[in-house]
């Protein structure tokens, strides 16, 4: 696949949204249509068969479906040499595995997937990673709505191995915790060695709390979303620069500069 000329008003970039009819589908249409550099070719829901997409000419797609889906979706786009911006959580490390493996008889074909697209909550989870070094404790709170299919969130893991990538870094141990009883799962889950308790509740939409303590101090970072609209200049930073990056990228962070 030959590189696409950067995207601008004269030419721009042909974008597919996948999961149109969800709210996130909703804003994700909605950023492209406004976006002088993108032209929105087709939008799918379910059900929809996904052949549309080359009969559009779609030279990039944004996922925004449901866990169950969206693997068979990239495999489909990579296939058929169509860039894939991801915002569906749900992935194993074996599906990311299978992913880069055909991803490495693509050629030219990026995917990004992000487990969020906020530019607050990227940033957080940098901060995290740097903070993970000086602190003895940390834990984190994730809040979603309550129609959120998985538990712990995609920002969750993410941050948990960022937090645990800092520990090792700094030469940290296990996190203290003098716990020996906890028939009733109080304590939540363990990812990576780091706590992580979810929350679903109606009226969130996406939040996150990480909390780190140290002796006399506490130190806490904290993001939230409001409304989805925080997550698209994100959306729009993946689509514009999936093209230039051939392969897997894991985290918006890959497409940052944070040092």
């Amino acid at each position: 696949m030959t590189a696409s000329p950067s995207p601008s008003p004269k030419n721009p970039r042909r974008v597919a949204v996948l999961g149109a009819s969800g709210r996130m589908g909703t804003a994700a249409c909605r950023a492209v249509e406004d976006a002088a550099d993108l032209e929105l070719v087709a939008h799918l829901g379910r059900g929809d068969d996904l052949s549309a997409l080359i009969e559009a000419g779609a030279e990039i797609a944004i996922d925004l479906t449901v866990p169950s889906a969206t693997a068979d979706n990239v495999r489909w786009l990579v296939d058929h040499g169509i860039h894939a911006v991801v915002g569906t959580t749900g992935w194993t490390d074996d599906a990311l595995e299978e992913l880069r493996s055909q991803l490495s008889r693509a050629e030219g074909v990026g995917v990004l997937i992000a487990p969020n697209f906020a530019i607050g909550a990227v940033l957080a989870m940098r901060f995290a990673e740097i903070a993970a070094r000086y602190y003895d404790s940390a834990e984190i709170i994730e809040m979603h709505h309550e129609n959120k299919l998985d538990a712990p969130s995609g920002t969750a893991r993410h941050t948990a191995a960022a937090i645990a990538r800092g520990r090792a870094a700094a030469g940290l141990g296990e996190v203290p915790d003098a716990t020996e009883k906890d028939p009733e799962g109080a304590r939540g889950a363990v990812i990576d060695g780091i706590h992580v308790h979810a929350v679903r509740q109606r009226g969130l939409v996406a939040h996150e709390v990480v909390q780190f303590g140290g002796v006399g101090e506490q130190f806490v970072l904290r993001h939230d979303s409001f409304d989805r609209v925080s997550f698209m200049p994100g959306v729009l930073l993946g689509v514009r620069e999936v093209a230039a990056h051939p392969g897997l990228t894991v985290g918006l962070d890959g497409y940052m500069d944070l040092g």
